[in-house]
């Protein structure tokens, strides 16, 4: 895969065919191209201790970093989220998501697809999604 924008979504959706929602009964799908050009699928895992489940582009990133280590870096990503009866819903990543892909992306240009109103897919990229986003000093202090 590319990454074109619709070959991304289509794996983010295939993705979300396979999410374990007993609770929500939202599907979500994240599919999303490294840096490296290779595709990582995730999807989301419910469990009844709400905290403790997983979003599906944190399962995305997972599998992406098991792959490649350190070097792994998000060059785009796209979420698909559908409702108990299949009807596609309006999903941006989580504020959660979005740091986490905010830190392993490849830049500020790294581009998000995600479902938004009346069906159309929303093209972000990951400044806009996050302008202000959060992070570590890159050297800690000495004592």
């Amino acid at each position: 895969m590319t990454g074109s924008r619709e070959s991304i979504v289509d794996a983010a959706r295939r993705a979300a065919r396979q999410a374990h929602a007993p609770y929500s009964g939202i599907h979500v799908g994240a599919a999303l191209v490294a840096a490296s050009g290779a595709v990582y699928r995730g999807n989301n895992v419910e469990n009844a201790a709400y905290p403790l489940g997983n979003c599906a582009e944190t399962s995305a990133i997972a599998v992406g970093v098991q792959a490649e280590g350190v070097a792994f870096r998000i060059a785009e990503i796209a979420v698909w989220a559908t409702d108990r009866d299949g009807a596609v819903i309006a999903a941006s990543p989580c504020g959660g998501c979005r740091q986490r892909i905010r830190e392993l992306a490849s830049g500020d240009s790294t581009a998000i697809h995600f479902p938004w109103q009346a069906g159309e897919i929303r093209t972000v990229t990951i400044a806009e999604l996050l302008p202000f986003a959060f992070s570590l000093p890159s050297s800690q202090p000495s004592r």
